[in-house]
């Protein structure tokens, strides 16, 4: 069973985000670094921040044993308290019947079944905490609309996007009933950055155009300069979950909020 010691810290944010070895989860959690009011706790395969406001936690979240047996812990007296769901993968890029059963598996496992596990430990460990309790999704434009290569990317994304919708109106309903405490006082949000200049982004541009029609118009964002840089998208997300009130909706992308 794993778990992080009892820290007597007072008035300190708790970032929990997964997959920061990279990409937009590592970014993000470098700039949160940069307050010293903030505590990041990292959960992914490997480590490569080394900051002492940073914990790391080596898991696999293919590892579904792994993963259910990973434990949030108790703060004393947190500010706020957040849960980023960030790591996630394309996965094979090819149609439908020329994917194995183990890739469809793995993908599905990692995109929105860890995700949804966590979360579910999240909100059962700080249902009685009484502080700002934030979950944050990273979405995606491809769980609203069909490309042809990703459909088990795209489909859990759309599983992800629905999966905080139904939370929302968990919370929205107990909210309705004070005297309940469990599940009280969470927000969840699923935002998608748009197109960053990932290691994913690398993977698409290197697919056949016989498994995914669309390749051209990638390495043409690359080409264009069109690619977003993670940095940059992390300072976003920051900016939008500093004022969290708006949010007008549930699903949104970072590009629907100004500059």
């Amino acid at each position: 069973m794993y778990s992080f010691i009892h820290l007597k810290v007072y008035h300190l944010n708790y970032y929990y985000i997964t997959g920061t070895s990279r990409g937009i989860g590592k970014a993000f959690a470098e700039y949160l670094l940069e307050d010293p009011s903030n505590q990041v706790i990292g959960i992914s395969r490997e480590k490569t921040i080394e900051h002492s406001n940073y914990r790391h936690f080596f898991l696999d979240l293919t590892d579904m044993k792994a993963v259910s047996n990973f434990k949030f812990e108790l703060h004393s007296h947190p500010k706020k308290i957040y849960l980023i769901n960030n790591a996630g993968a394309l996965g094979a890029i090819r149609p439908i019947g020329k994917l194995t059963a183990d890739a469809i598996i793995t993908s599905y496992t990692l995109n929105l079944i860890a995700p949804t596990v966590l979360t579910n430990a999240f909100i059962a460990c700080y249902n009685t905490t009484d502080t700002e309790k934030i979950i944050l999704n990273i979405s995606s434009g491809a769980g609203k609309n069909p490309i042809d290569g990703w459909s088990v990317y795209c489909a859990s994304k759309a599983g992800i996007d629905m999966f905080s919708r139904v939370v929302d109106a968990e919370q929205k309903i107990r909210a309705e009933h004070p005297q309940e405490s469990i599940h009280k006082g969470f927000k969840i949000f699923s935002i998608a950055p748009g197109v960053v200049n990932t290691q994913m982004q690398s993977e698409i541009r290197s697919a056949s155009k016989e498994d995914f029609s669309r390749v051209e118009d990638f390495k043409n964002y690359k080409e264009t300069d069109q690619l977003a840089d993670p940095k940059n998208i992390s300072k976003k997300y920051f900016k939008i979950l500093s004022d969290i009130g708006s949010i007008k909706d549930v699903l949104s992308s970072v590009k629907d909020y100004n500059e």
